[in-house]
């Protein structure tokens, strides 16, 4: 279902959907360890890692909570070391904070927020050495909601839940919230901003000091919004949706705006993944028609269309270092790639990992 690296060591994780949490050694090509994360039938819908959780990986299953695993000489540890109870049962992958290259992913301070905007101390005792802030769609499935990993409690829900007018708007006209991505821009001096895609095909920015109403809201698709990625500059992304067609675009922090850059029209829709290349030159996406497609960033034009997959293609992952690419496939298969990487190397399919462990 899903696909992850880890920062800084040559490790892959991998969320399946009957429940199996699985850390894949990239150099050998062979699982290190797995461990039945969400049970029954409820799957892995979500794995996640980034610089600020260090050697920490993040599950997220249909059975309503969100686990935090610590990596323990290259395996994980027999329980989490958090579990969230968020209550959601929805379609929509979490999200960490995404930093400019460079910077450490800050998280999200809640000692920046006005006292009546709070629902936890800003202060908080932590497994992980500090607050890591987490992005999903809500228990009330048309809102975004922040939860600090660490103490595994919910800071505040965009657009706030007392601002019932407002709520009941959004909810009519955007539907569920089905893609978010949060990001923490250099101008935003460690603020947090949120961007999250809806039923409708809309797309909202969002700045968490004024949870009430983004600060954009435009609308590039026809169909739901399945998912969204920011480059590595926090200056722009990419999404994809239920539709036909991906949608390059522009982050304006000065003035607030989400602006289209390049639409790619598709001949078969349906883009459950996205993936934007650290170093900002190459973008990816996994379709529902089997493919995975390589695009040039900064240019939108195609470079590759990858078709070893053999059934509905859920996710695409790169490497911190840029040398790697992972997909995941509904065919129970992880593809490691090298994909126009960086120093000139030799362009070339890796193994693919099977599901099973062979």
């Amino acid at each position: 279902m899903d696909v992850c690296f880890h920062s800084s060591l040559p490790l892959l994780f991998s969320g399946a959907a009957d429940g199996e949490l699985r850390v894949w050694d990239t150099v050998q090509h062979r699982t290190l360890s797995s461990t039945w994360a969400h049970g029954g039938a409820a799957g892995v819908y979500s794995v996640a890692t980034s610089a600020s959780t260090g050697d920490r990986v993040i599950s997220q299953g249909r059975d309503g909570t969100v686990k935090c695993w610590a990596i323990e000489d290259g395996g994980l540890s027999k329980k989490p070391l958090v579990t969230l109870r968020t209550n959601t049962y929805h379609f929509c992958k979490i999200s960490l904070v995404k930093s400019p290259i460079g910077l450490v992913e800050t998280g999200f301070s809640t000692a920046e927020l006005k006292e009546d905007e709070r629902d936890v101390p800003a202060k908080s005792s932590s497994p992980m050495g500090g607050r890591n802030i987490m992005a999903l769609a809500g228990e009330e499935p048309s809102q975004v909601e922040l939860w600090d990993v660490s103490a595994g409690e919910k800071v505040i829900s965009l657009p706030k839940a007392q601002n019932m007018p407002s709520m009941e708007h959004h909810k009519k006209h955007k539907g569920m919230c089905m893609a978010v991505q949060a990001f923490s821009p250099a101008e935003s001096q460690g603020f947090l901003n949120l961007l999250s895609g809806y039923e409708d095909g809309s797309m909202l920015l969002w700045d968490a000091r004024k949870p009430d109403v983004p600060i954009s809201d435009v609308k590039h698709h026809s169909e739901a919004v399945l998912s969204l990625s920011v480059d590595g500059s926090c200056t722009g992304g990419i999404s994809g949706s239920a539709d036909n067609k991906i949608v390059i675009f522009s982050l304006d922090h000065g003035t607030g705006s989400l602006a289209l850059k390049k639409e790619i029209n598709l001949e078969r829709p349906g883009i459950a993944g996205t993936s934007i290349r650290s170093d900002n030159k190459i973008a990816a996406s996994a379709g529902w028609d089997h493919r995975i497609r390589v695009y040039n960033y900064r240019k939108g034009n195609a470079l590759a269309v990858l078709k070893y997959h053999t059934a509905s293609c859920n996710g695409v992952s790169f490497s911190t270092d840029c040398k790697l690419m992972a997909t995941c496939s509904e065919d129970t298969t992880i593809a490691l790639w090298e994909l126009y990487p960086p120093q000139n190397q030799t362009t070339r399919v890796m193994p693919a990992f099977e599901h099973d462990g062979t």
